[in-house]
């Protein structure tokens, strides 16, 4: 097993400035948690064939990072769905098949796992409302974005008052795509062409998930912006599911990002 290290989040500045309520949040690496092999060191994937207790403690570790205790972490069955959830506290029995989370509830953490795919979180933090996304290519196509902001809304959010930042994913110079990939993005709105490159393989092109997912936010309208760190190229940092298929690896890790409320 790794050291008995502690994970240290990376933190946007623009959440942390935001004027309101009290709020916390931490994009969290593979850093500071206690799986080994392929799965080093902090694995938050459920749905991952890593030794689960080695999971239920990493996701302790997150939970203690905001103050719980066990698994607090709020987070759904990711689906690649457009399909956000309004929560209250922890879920009762199965979690839902979803790949957002909104909630007003002080103290509540709300998450999404990622190894590529884009992590966003929301705060209004005036009305006191925070939301996290899994927004992968399919989910940011059809809508998990407005989603988010439409059940944020729902709880007395405005959407000009809110902030959505993307956390770490792949960049476009690791996001190779075929033909099919994008004709789905170019019959949506042809609009999208500029979001390919080409990528030097006949038929193939570049795709650039941070810059799209920032514009739908931007057009949804609220204040956007993104970190630009790359899944793909940054291997001590993330677990990313293309490099692990590049790898010939049998599985591969996930990270965690999370948002709360402070109780007052």
């Amino acid at each position: 097993m790794p050291s008995d290290t502690r994970p240290q989040p990376i933190r946007s500045s623009l959440l942390d400035d935001a004027t309101g309520a009290a709020i916390r949040h931490g994009f969290f690496t593979r850093q500071g948690g206690v799986s080994g092999g392929i799965y080093e060191s902090l694995n938050i994937g459920l749905g991952s064939d890593d030794d689960q207790q080695a999971v239920q403690e990493n996701r302790r570790r997150v939970s203690a990072w905001f103050g719980g205790e066990g698994d607090v972490l709020v987070s759904p069955h990711q689906v690649h769905s457009p399909d956000a959830v309004i929560v209250h506290g922890p879920f009762a029995g199965a979690r839902p098949k979803a790949d957002a989370v909104v909630t007003n509830t002080p103290g509540v953490v709300i998450a999404v796992a990622t190894a590529d795919c884009g992590p966003v979180l929301f705060a209004d933090a005036q009305a006191g409302v925070i939301g996290a996304a899994h927004a992968g290519w399919k989910g940011a196509l059809f809508g998990v974005l407005e989603d988010t902001i439409a059940k944020m809304e729902a709880l007395g959010a405005k959407r000009e008052r809110i902030t959505a930042v993307l956390g770490p994913s792949i960049s476009a110079a690791n996001y190779e795509v075929g033909p099919e990939f994008t004709a789905r993005f170019l019959e949506g709105d042809v609009a999208n062409e500029s979001y390919f490159a080409p990528s030097g393989k006949d038929g193939h092109a570049l795709f650039d998930l941070n810059i799209y997912t920032v514009n739908r936010l931007s057009r949804a309208g609220v204040k956007a912006e993104a970190l630009y760190r790359c899944t793909y190229a940054e291997k001590d940092l993330f677990f990313s599911y293309r490099r692990t298929t590049h790898s010939g690896e049998p599985d591969y890790g996930r990270q965690i990002s999370a948002i709360m409320l402070e109780t007052r």
